[in-house]
């Protein structure tokens, strides 16, 4: 009885993903990613509430699997499809497709890594990489050639990276002062941009963009610490 409520955050999580699905396919693209980011909310919740009756089990855990990759993988990639993708013919397809099997290659990993990779992240995870593809959608900016399609690759190649990203549970992966001064630049500079722009939902897209490249950051600078 206790395993209930924590897997039905679970299961909710599964249904806000199908909720962001059947509004792309709508083209209520604003509303899809919004669909995209409560089901992060309720990713987070199902983990803590586990915890907190102590009722977490291997069937929570592979449940909470199949569920973000419906949520993270494979509604963002169809979400990035009919947005912008589409328009680009065959690589549209490749990208969308890419996109939805990085996030099944990162959560495969991330359950064989757990009792190996400890106090950080190997590759961003895919909630952040979901929400970061549904956010930056939300601010409703199309951008020119190739762009998008690039964008789409690399929040995907990202995924499957060596990249370490903090878990922020106060150890492993230090946190270095100079990307984290980085960070907070860009972090501010993005939120004036959109606050002047009128479009407030943009504000959004900041803890992801800006997590996104403070991994990257912090861990170029780990590589010429070690050098």
């Amino acid at each position: 009885m206790r395993s209930l409520i924590p897997n039905m955050l679970t299961s909710l999580n599964l249904v806000l993903g199908m909720g962001s699905i059947m509004a792309t396919i709508q083209e209520k693209f604003f509303f899809a990613g919004v669909f995209i980011i409560l089901a992060m909310v309720a990713d987070g919740l199902d983990g803590r509430v586990a915890r907190f009756f102590n009722a977490s089990s291997e069937f929570g855990k592979e449940l909470d699997s199949l569920c973000d990759l419906v949520s993270f993988g494979v509604a963002p990639a169809l979400l990035a499809y009919s947005f912008l993708l589409k328009d680009f013919g065959y690589l549209g397809y490749f990208v969308a497709i890419m996109f939805a099997t990085c996030g099944a290659l990162r959560l495969a990993r991330f359950n064989v890594n757990t009792s190996v990779v400890k106090g950080y992240f190997m590759g961003l995870p895919i909630p952040a990489g979901g929400c970061l593809l549904a956010t930056f959608i939300m601010l409703g900016v199309k951008p020119e050639g190739i762009i998008f399609p690039l964008m789409v690759m690399v929040f995907g190649y990202l995924m499957v990276s060596t990249v370490k990203y903090p878990d922020f549970k106060g150890y492993g992966e230090k946190l270095r002062i100079i990307p984290v001064i980085i960070a907070g630049v860009m972090a501010v500079t993005i939120i004036y941009i959109v606050i002047k722009a009128g479009n407030i939902w943009g504000i959004l897209f900041v803890p992801f963009i800006t997590y996104t490249v403070f991994g990257i950051l912090n861990t170029a600078f780990g590589i010429f610490d070690q050098r």
